[in-house]
């Protein structure tokens, strides 16, 4: 990519971020149009292509420009400290609704990400051996916590797989209803601390509920 698009206000920086996640993120790279990104945008498509140079080269930005942005919130919402594994997907979420104020369609782009089979785009996410970075920076996280809380012969994956399926959901809701971003923590902290009730030994969760 051209680095001018960096002097470029930030206010349109965004624009042309927002455009292109929420296109991405709709429509798979497949179907994703330019033309719809500039639109969106309020660009150019000559411009647009003087600082990406190609639909695979904007695309192969905006997933780094995402992995980045999320990484960095993750480091300022998720304590290094922190060993409740449910507690630690507590502070995820935050970091994901906080993420999404600034860019609503980051996190379903990342999603999406992961279905994606069309040859430019995953040849775009194999540059750098980047293709399953937030995989990597979410495997991180989870080793830091104390898995022995959970109750024997728990299948550790099957429960991040519920959760993630959980997050997905609400996601999915926010762009149906426009909900209050702080609501819908306090909502899905509520699921979180269900599923904790039924899968950390009895011992682990009256200690949490006495702190």
């Amino acid at each position: 990519m051209n680095q001018k698009f960096f002097d470029i206000k930030k206010e349109r920086q965004d624009a042309i971020i927002n455009a292109s996640l929420r296109t991405f993120s709709e429509d798979g790279y497949k179907r994703a149009s330019t033309d719809v990104i500039v639109r969106r945008a309020g660009i150019s498509k000559g411009l647009l292509f003087h600082y990406f140079i190609s639909k695979k080269g904007l695309y192969s930005f905006i997933y780094d420009y995402s992995v980045r942005f999320m990484s960095l919130e993750l480091t300022q919402s998720v304590k290094k400290e922190e060993k409740d594994f449910f507690e630690l997907i507590r502070q995820i979420e935050y970091a994901k609704t906080r993420v999404m104020k600034n860019y609503p369609y980051m996190e379903k782009f990342l999603n999406g990400v992961k279905f994606e089979k069309h040859p430019d785009a995953l040849a775009a996410l194999r540059e750098g051996e980047k293709e399953n970075a937030m995989e990597q920076i979410y495997n991180g996280l989870y080793r830091q916590t104390d898995l022995t809380k959970f109750q024997d012969r728990i299948d550790i994956k099957k429960v991040i797989h519920i959760l993630n399926w959980c997050s997905e959901g609400f996601m999915r809701e926010a762009f149906e209803s426009d909900p209050d971003m702080d609501d819908m923590n306090v909502e899905y902290a509520k699921y979180i601390k269900m599923l904790r009730d039924h899968l950390y030994r009895p011992e682990f969760i009256k200690k949490k509920d006495e702190e």
